[in-house]
């Protein structure tokens, strides 16, 4: 347990039975009355911002979150199995927790999960992945505007939008933050 006085920006506590992050602190001093802190969390699960008025010397639970990289496995159902890389540990993580950039995801690909006490709590791809496209629309002749874009699709299937120039074969950047389109990368 912590004092209220202690909680950082980034820390991960256990308020109110669920795990967040903080995202603010805010001391106040009024003219009445004792000093308390005014925070700002992230519920991990949820993603929902909760704000709290804790006492300076109020206890608040600081959870031991440990991060490693890991490399993802393949695909099992609703899960994401991945591989400790140092004891090769393999854990079954909820696609939930990549969040939209789940159907990047490449196996032997690296990727960056967080557990507290045994249990996934974050995952994190990369911020960009290269891609193989499998399909491009044809480039229709004459339409040279700048910045024209066509649909394609990448080797795991996902419908990109691409620079008119990429064809099928091509490898390009994407990140997977966005799902947009980065770059070509050459071969």
């Amino acid at each position: 347990m912590a004092k209220a006085s202690e909680i950082k920006v980034g820390n991960i506590l256990r308020y109110n039975g669920e795990l967040v992050t903080v995202t603010e602190v805010l001391h106040r001093t009024p003219g009445k009355g004792g000093a308390f802190y005014l925070d700002k969390f992230r519920n991990i699960k949820t993603g929902k911002i909760v704000e709290a008025r804790l006492a300076t010397d109020e206890q608040v639970e600081i959870c031991r979150v440990e991060t490693n990289d890991f490399q993802y496995l393949y695909e099992e159902g609703d899960f994401m199995v991945i591989m400790d890389n140092t004891t090769f540990d393999q854990f079954n993580i909820p696609k939930s927790l990549f969040g939209p950039s789940v159907k990047f995801l490449k196996e032997g690909m690296n990727v960056i999960v967080s557990f507290e006490s045994e249990e996934p709590i974050m995952a994190q791809a990369p911020n960009s992945v290269e891609l193989e496209i499998t399909y491009a629309e044809p480039a229709v002749k004459g339409d040279t505007s700048s910045g024209a874009l066509k649909y394609a699709t990448t080797e795991n299937g996902v419908e990109i939008k691409v620079p008119l120039f990429v064809n099928q074969g091509d490898k390009v950047k994407v990140d997977t933050r966005t799902g947009e389109y980065l770059e070509r990368v050459k071969s």
